[in-house]
């Protein structure tokens, strides 16, 4: 058996074209033009990257795209004096802070600068509060593009057993609480790296989500066959080579279906960050 390929990049390209047909209507209704703004800090490769994908993206979608390239050497207090002028930037609809920040910034304090309406990530006490409590505003980009990865291509979680390897804030525990919402009602279980027997876990899972940056983790022997197997993992190996934290090779010739690494969850996460720009315009307009 060998598994069926989610093509993360495939369904990006799908929901980004459906993105700019909301924006071209929003637009046509209001006259306001959804804005994002991402603010980098310091000179990580990885995150630039990121940040002119997240630019090209916005400019696809005919959203607006303000990037505000900081030096490592900035001021929490200063960093934060940024942050409060975009809030207060009326044609500015969504910010991105991305992380990691440098060391001497307090990571929490930034990210709850930005004001609520505007937190696109999803990742403000606020937003994550509300998702808590089964009335989400915003849900956090990469666990909402697993979850679009799964449901538009027909795999049911209603029921399922759900393991989610890491708990970080960004993927683990929003994804927890994401697939746990009525409506979707998975039963899910949260490995991390104080569990005990992880292949044990994995095991008994419909649907495995890997999100724990290390390379080639999860291997043929911790995957139930015909399971789902999603890999949120980017891990740069020595050549330069870009792999996920499932042993891909190995893992298809198990799982039902799989994500491969570049190429899955990578470009959802950035389509999410669009839709969630442009359901802040609605809410803000």
């Amino acid at each position: 058996m060998t598994a069926r390929l989610l093509d993360g990049k495939a369904l990006a390209q799908t929901m980004q074209a459906e993105i700019a047909a909301g924006v071209a209507e929003f637009v046509k209704k209001t006259g306001i033009r959804p804005g994002l703004a991402t603010v980098l800090v310091g000179d990580n490769p990885a995150s630039q990257t990121y940040v002119r994908n997240k630019r090209r993206a916005c400019e696809k979608a005919d959203m607006t795209s303000a990037v505000h390239d900081l030096p490592a050497s900035i001021s929490q207090a200063e960093l934060l004096a940024v942050v409060g002028k975009i809030n207060a930037d009326s044609s500015i609809h969504g910010i991105l802070v991305q992380l990691p920040l440098p060391p001497h910034i307090d990571e929490a304090a930034i990210v709850d600068a930005v004001s609520p309406l505007k937190d696109v990530d999803g990742f403000g006490p606020e937003n994550l509060g509300l998702l808590m409590a089964g009335r989400p505003r915003y849900l956090a980009c990469t666990p909402h593009g697993v979850l679009q990865i799964l449901q538009r291509n027909d795999i049911s979680l209603r029921g399922k057993n759900v393991t989610i390897v890491g708990r970080s804030n960004i993927v683990g525990k929003p994804l927890a609480l994401l697939l746990l919402q009525k409506g979707i009602d998975a039963t899910v279980t949260v490995c991390h790296s104080r569990t005990a027997d992880v292949g044990s876990v994995t095991r008994q899972a419909d649907i495995v989500v890997m999100a724990i940056g290390s390379a080639h983790y999860l291997k043929a022997e911790m995957v139930r066959p015909g399971a789902v197997v999603v890999d949120v993992g980017t891990n740069r190996l020595a050549d330069g080579k870009l792999v996920g934290d499932v042993d891909f090779e190995r893992v298809k010739d198990v799982a039902s279906a799989i994500t491969p690494v570049p190429g899955g969850v990578g470009p959802m996460t950035i389509t999410m960050l669009l839709f969630n720009t442009l359901e802040a315009a609605k809410k803000q307009a």
